[in-house]
C-alpha cells in the first residue's frame, strides 16, 4: 500500500510539473505574439499563419490551433500589467488550514519576489502572476479569464482552486454562484471568540447571502420545507457551504437536564477541525435566535467536542438579517457565532411560481420523510 501511494504521489507530481512547463511556454508564447503584433504590424493575421507554422512543425503537439493561441495572447493581456502583494499572504494563510501546509507551503516556495509581470525590481512580497496561475490546469485559466471581471477576482479563483482542487465544473459553478462577491460577507463575532488564525479561516468559511436557487421552494417555504428539501439535495447543499463540510446529521438529538433538542442541521469542519451547526430561520433575524444558537454550541462542546477539536461554530442562515440588530446580538455571546442571509427562487420569473409542484407534492416524489 505504501508502495501504491509513493507511486501516485509521484504520478501528481509529475501531472503538476508537465502542466507547469506547458503554462509557462504559454505565456512566453502570449508575450511574443504581443511583442511581434506591436513591432511588425501584424495584426489578427499573426495568430493565423503562426498557427499553420507551428501545428506543421510540430504535428503530433496539441495546443497551436488558432483557437487556443488567441487564448493563450487574452490570458497573458489580461495579466501582463497586473501587480499582486497581497498573493504570497493569501496562499500563506491557506498553509494553515487542516494540516496541507506541506502541499501550499511548497506552492508559495516557488512563487518569486518580483514586482511585475516582466519585471525584474525584486520588491519583498510581490510576485509574477504567471507564477501563480501556472498551477492550475489550462482549462481552468482559460474560464477563469473568460468569466471574471478583473485580476483581483480571477486570482480569488485561482487561489481556491489551489487550496481546494477543484475540478473545471466545481470552479464554474462557484464562479456562476459569485462567491467571489459572498465569501466572508456575514456578520460574525469569530475575531472576538476564536484566536487569530482559526478566526481568519472562520470568516473565509461564511458566505453572504447564501444561494439556495436549486431548491425551487419559493418565498413562502417554511423552515421544515427548506429543511427537508437541502437535505433531499445534501450535494448541492453542501458545494454552496463550501470545502471541508461534513454531514453529520439532521434534527440532530441532544439531552440536556433530561430534555431534549433537535439541531437543525449538524457538519463537521475537516479543516477547521469543529463541529458547525447549521440553523434555518424561514423570517427574519431576531435576537433569540442568536440565544438559542448559542445553548446549541455549548451543549455541542459538553456532549460532542473531542479534546482535540475547536470550539464548535454555529451558522444561522435566515431572511434579510438586521445587520445593527444582529451585531447587538452578537456582542456578548461568547460562542463563535456568524448570521447571514439565504436566497432562494431568484431564478424562477413569478408567472412561473404558481405552477411549481408543492413540497408534499415534492416529497411524494422524491420519497421524502417529512
Amino acid at each position: 500500500m505504501e508502495l501504491k501511494t509513493r507511486i501516485r504521489s509521484a504520478q501528481v507530481k509529475a501531472a503538476i510539473a508537465v502542466n507547469r512547463e506547458l503554462l509557462e511556454l504559454y505565456w512566453e508564447l502570449g508575450r511574443e505574439i504581443c511583442e511581434k503584433q506591436k513591432t511588425a504590424n501584424w495584426g489578427d493575421g499573426l495568430i493565423v499563419q503562426l498557427a499553420k507554422d507551428l501545428s506543421a512543425a510540430f504535428p503530433g503537439v496539441k495546443g497551436f490551433s488558432r483557437t487556443n493561441l488567441a487564448y493563450i495572447q487574452r490570458w497573458f493581456l489580461f495579466y501582463q500589467d497586473a501587480i499582486v502583494p497581497q498573493v504570497v499572504g493569501q496562499l500563506g494563510n491557506v498553509a494553515k488550514v487542516g494540516g496541507e501546509s506541506g502541499k501550499v507551503q511548497q506552492v508559495v516556495g516557488q512563487l518569486g519576489n518580483v514586482a511585475k509581470v516582466g519585471g525584474e525590481s525584486g520588491e519583498s512580497g510581490v510576485i509574477k502572476v504567471q507564477q501563480v496561475v501556472v498551477q492550475i490546469p489550462w482549462g481552468h485559466n482559460c474560464l477563469i479569464i473568460t468569466r471574471c471581471a478583473d485580476v483581483s477576482e480571477a486570482l480569488f479563483y485561482v487561489k481556491e482552486t489551489i487550496r481546494n482542487g477543484w475540478s473545471r465544473a466545481t470552479l464554474a459553478a462557484h464562479i456562476a454562484s459569485k462567491l467571489y462577491k459572498r465569501q466572508g460577507k456575514a456578520i460574525d463575532n469569530f475575531s472576538m471568540t476564536l484566536p487569530g488564525e482559526q478566526s481568519e479561516l472562520a470568516k473565509e468559511t461564511l458566505k453572504n447571502p447564501y444561494n439556495f436557487d436549486f431548491l425551487m421552494l419559493g418565498g413562502e417555504a417554511r423552515e421544515k420545507d427548506l429543511e427537508t428539501a437541502l437535505t433531499n439535495h445534501i450535494q448541492k447543499f453542501i458545494l454552496e457551504l463550501g470545502q471541508g463540510f461534513a454531514y453529520m446529521g439532521r434534527q440532530f438529538p441532544l439531552k440536556v437536564g433530561g430534555d431534549e433538542f433537535y439541531l437543525d442541521l449538524l457538519f463537521y469542519h475537516t479543516r477547521l477541525r469543529c463541529y458547525v451547526i447549521v440553523e434555518l430561520k424561514a423570517d427574519e433575524f431576531r435576537p433569540e435566535y442568536a440565544g438559542k444558537l448559542n445553548f446549541y454550541l455549548n451543549a455541542v462542546n459538553a456532549q460532542l467536542r473531542h479534546p482535540q477539536d475547536q470550539r464548535s461554530i454555529g451558522i444561522l442562515l435566515c431572511r434579510t438579517p438586521n445587520k445593527v440588530v444582529v451585531e447587538y446580538s452578537l456582542e456578548n455571546i461568547s460562542s463563535p457565532l456568524g448570521v447571514a442571509e439565504y436566497q432562494i427562487m431568484n431564478a424562477v420569473p413569478d408567472n412561473l411560481k404558481g405552477e411549481l409542484p408543492s413540497i408534499e407534492e415534492l416529497e411524494q416524489e422524491l420519497g421524502a420523510v417529512a
